[in-house]
């Protein structure tokens, strides 16, 4: 049983096009034993750093390459948005650079955001969308 994304209506199988909505839209597979489909575990894991641990390690979620690499990429992008943050908190201290470095900190964490939404974005639409680095590391690990 595959359901649309678009409105949540059952589709049959091999449909492309939902009869309830009319509309073209890609098919997902019906939910895993746990309820959730892999699309929505993927997006669950850009939350926060802990549900991408989570996934990694129980049995259902770390067997789908998709969940595990937008697990990877979570992770890899929180560690590197700590580093940056901190980076840039330690050149706040010199003098003449704090003048440079707050309004630096502010536009990291607004592009932060945004990527963020994107990521969640795509992974929602069941998209591998891959970070330049991060997401060749992440794609390494998921195998």
């Amino acid at each position: 049983m595959a359901f649309c994304n678009m409105c949540g209506a059952q589709v049959a199988e091999g449909a492309t096009v939902c009869a309830a909505c009319s509309g073209r839209a890609a098919v997902l597979p019906a939910a895993t034993t746990s309820g959730l489909t892999d699309n929505v575990a993927g997006m669950l894991a850009y939350v926060t750093f802990i549900p991408a641990i989570i996934f990694l390690v129980t049995a259902p979620y770390n067997q789908s390459r998709f969940i595990r690499f937008h697990s990877f990429q979570s992770i890899f992008l929180f560690v590197a948005l700590v580093a940056l943050q901190i980076g840039l908190s330690i050149l706040t201290i010199v003098p003449f650079l704090g003048l440079i470095m707050i309004p630096l900190h502010f536009l990291v964490a607004l592009g932060a955001l945004a990527l963020w939404i994107v990521l969640l974005l795509k992974a929602n639409q069941g998209q591998m969308y891959k970070l330049p680095v991060i997401g060749d590391l992440a794609e390494k690990q998921a195998g």
